[in-house]
This record gives C-alpha cells, sequence and structure tokens, in this order.
C-alpha cells in the first residue's frame, strides 16, 4: 500500500491541455470530458482561466458542477488581476488558483516589476479571492524551479500567513529532476503548513517522475493533464500517475480501467494520435514476440509484466514470428495438449522464421497451434 499523503490530482486538461498549439475542446466536448474525469476519480477540475474574455466560463462553471456533484472540485485559474479574480468570483468555481510568477527573470521581464512587487500584488489578491468567499484558493507560483531560494520561501511564507490553503510550484519550463523536485517540496514544507501541490512539464521527459518524486517529498497535489497535453512537450501525464497510483501503489479511489475511454475520448477532440506504446493506454504494450519474454510470460504473466492487463479490461497478445524460440513454443503448444519433441519444435521455428523473411506477419497463438497441426500432419 500507499505511504504517500495525497490529498489530490488536479487535472488541467480544459486549461493546461488547451494552450497545446491547434487544440481547441467545443462545450459539449468539455462537458464529455469533464463526466470521465469525475468517473475517474480525480480530486478537481481545473477548467480555464478566469478572464472576462471567456465569458463562457459562466455557463461552463455551473454545467460542471451540476456534473461532478460534489465528488469533485470545480476550479478556475487566474492571475493576480483584481478584473479576473472578480470574474471568478462571478463564475463561483469551488477552488480558486491564483498564479504569480517568482522566478527574477520571468519577474523583470514579463512583470517588467520588482520582487517588492510581486509580494504585494500576492498579498492583495489573496485577500480579495477570501472576500469574495472561495471555498478554497489556492496560489501557484511560476517558474519555482528557476526562483531565488530564499525569495520562494519568503513567497511561500506569505502565503501561509495570508490565509491561502495551497501552494502549487510550477516547473514551468521543464528544467526540474527528481532531486531537485524533492529539494524545492522540502524547502516549502519545512517553512509553512500550507498543502504543496505540483505542476510539472515534460521538457526533458521527467514530468511524471518529477510529481512521484514530489509526493514521495511529501507534497499532497499533483496537477496532471490527459495525455500529458500541454505547451511544448506538454506536462505530468494522468494516465500514467493514475496507473502508477492504482496499479503500483494500490489507491483504489481511482477507476484506472476508465483511463483508455477517456484518453480515447481526449485524442479524438484534440485530434491526436495515441501511440501504440503509450505508457498505460496504448493498444500494444501488452504484444509480445521475442522469444525470452514470450516464454516467461507463457509461463507466469509476473516475469515480464508490471500488472495484469485485465486490470485495465485488456487482453494480452503473444506473437511468435523471427523473434520467437523454440521453448515459447513448446510452452504453447503443450499448454493447447500438443506433444512436440526438440526436433520438431526446432523444425517449427525454423518454418516460422521463413515465413517472417517471407514478409508474412507474425503468428497469433491460434495460428501457431494450427501451423503445427499442419506439420504434424505432413511429417
Amino acid at each position: 500500500m500507499s505511504d504517500f499523503s495525497l490529498k489530490g490530482i488536479v487535472d488541467s486538461t480544459l486549461r493546461e491541455g488547451e494552450q497545446r498549439a491547434g487544440v481547441f475542446f467545443e462545450h459539449h466536448q468539455k462537458l464529455d470530458i469533464i463526466e470521465k474525469l469525475t468517473a475517474l476519480g480525480v480530486e478537481e477540475i481545473e477548467l480555464g482561466v478566469a478572464t472576462p474574455r471567456s465569458p463562457e466560463l459562466l455557463t461552463l462553471v455551473p454545467d460542471a458542477l451540476q456534473i461532478a456533484k460534489r465528488k469533485v472540485k470545480i476550479a478556475l485559474w487566474s492571475r493576480c488581476n483584481e478584473e479576473d479574480i472578480h470574474f471568478a468570483g462571478q463564475c463561483k468555481p469551488d477552488t480558486l488558483s491564483l498564479s504569480i510568477p517568482v522566478s527574477d527573470i520571468l519577474i523583470r521581464e514579463k512583470l517588467a516589476h520588482t520582487r517588492s512587487w510581486v509580494l504585494e500584488k500576492l498579498d492583495r489578491s489573496i485577500t480579495k479571492a477570501l472576500e469574495l468567499g472561495f471555498e478554497k484558493v489556492s496560489v501557484g507560483l511560476e517558474d519555482a524551479t528557476r526562483a531565488e531560494p530564499e525569495f520562494l520561501v519568503r513567497v511561500a511564507q506569505l502565503i501561509n500567513s495570508s490565509g491561502a490553503s495551497r501552494l502549487r510550484l510550477a516547473d514551468t519550463i521543464g528544467i526540474g529532476s527528481p532531486g531537485s523536485i524533492t529539494a524545492l517540496v522540502n524547502r516549502v514544507t519545512e517553512a509553512t503548513s500550507l498543502e504543496v501541490g505540483v505542476h510539472t512539464h515534460n521538457d526533458f521527459g521527467m514530468a511524471t517522475a518529477n510529481a512521484i518524486a514530489a509526493l514521495e517529498a511529501g507534497a499532497q497535489w499533483i496537477d496532471a493533464t490527459v495525455l500529458g497535453l500541454g505547451e511544448r512537450t506538454g506536462n505530468c501525464r494522468l494516465e500514467e500517475i493514475v496507473g502508477f497510483l492504482s496499479l503500483q501503489k494500490e489507491m483504489r479511489r481511482y477507476q484506472a480501467d476508465n483511463l483508455k475511454t477517456l484518453c480515447d475520448t481526449v485524442a479524438a477532440a484534440a485530434q491526436t494520435y495515441i501511440h501504440p506504446h503509450h505508457p498505460v493506454i496504448g493498444k500494444e504494450i501488452f504484444t509480445c514476440e521475442s522469444g525470452l519474454h514470450v516464454h516467461g510470460l507463457a509461463v507466469n504473466p509476473k516475469t515480464y509484466e508490471p500488472y495484469d492487463p485485465l486490470k485495465l479490461g485488456r487482453d494480452r497478445t503473444l506473437l511468435f514470428g523471427s523473434k520467437t524460440g523454440k521453448r515459447a513454443i513448446q510452452h504453447t503448444l503443450r499448454s493447447a495438449g500438443m506433444t512436440f519433441s526438440s526436433e520438431q519444435a526446432e523444425d517449427l521455428v525454423q518454418k516460422i522464421r521463413s515465413l517472417a523473411k517471407s514478409g508474412a506477419k507474425p503468428l497469433v497463438e491460434n495460428e501457431l497451434i494450427r501451423l503445427a497441426q499442419q506439420r504434424l500432419h505432413s511429417a
């Protein structure tokens, strides 16, 4: 069982995911995704960016609340901008997630302000959000992995004293590693009593690993998006996180068998492709041809599978082709009630490899059995 202190997953597919170039979700698609995220069991869904320029949120938020039925919290992301915060108040989500840059490069180059301005702006924004009566106020620190450590702690302590309940550390350009994310989470948890979450990007392929490292370091919240949709190379993948927590850490709160349907829905809406070997949901991840692995799987699937495919509503496919060896074939035929000598099995191996060289596809189990029967009858 898991020893994580996880309070929840924040799914940001409809906010962060829609920032990927070319991705836009229609209202009915968003409702479908919200329904499937609720069935999966995530704890919070971030719908979008609170701004008067997105009036559709005035309809989407109540629709989402109706679907969630209090089983899932509905959130909006907002800049520390008074107009945006007021608009979020009109939408009435459960959670308001404020965000502000904390690295010097973003404070100086993006905001054209100073650290003192950030502290003052953040304090006023949290106060305004609390006055509007949000159930929960979270604060995201943009570019936290490039922030000066002492200033980061100072910001975190201000958030703690201002009455917000959660702090979100964003690895905005994906430069974190499991070790550096661990240190970052430790630094903040030692300095405050806030719930801590992380928002990881995948620029170096470590977004999911960094999110798990954050949990191991004591973070209670992690952000994710379906298929890792997001800017540039995307974000922590929801399917990987839920798969790992459910299948490896035995967290029963998530319905991992719903992942494939959710991912297919998002892929269709985003007009994107799911690679057949995509972790957890790829259609060919339980397909094997290598002789060493086919034999091991035939004897005991636990030898080369981290979890039973049936837990995800999937089937295992063993293929017999140019990579397949004699032991795998003998074991498979023996399980089907056929006895082949070592010489007969070797003859069958050579026949299969000959077929592969001629361009034939690898055989599935029933095709192997038919070929074996033919070889016996012709002997």
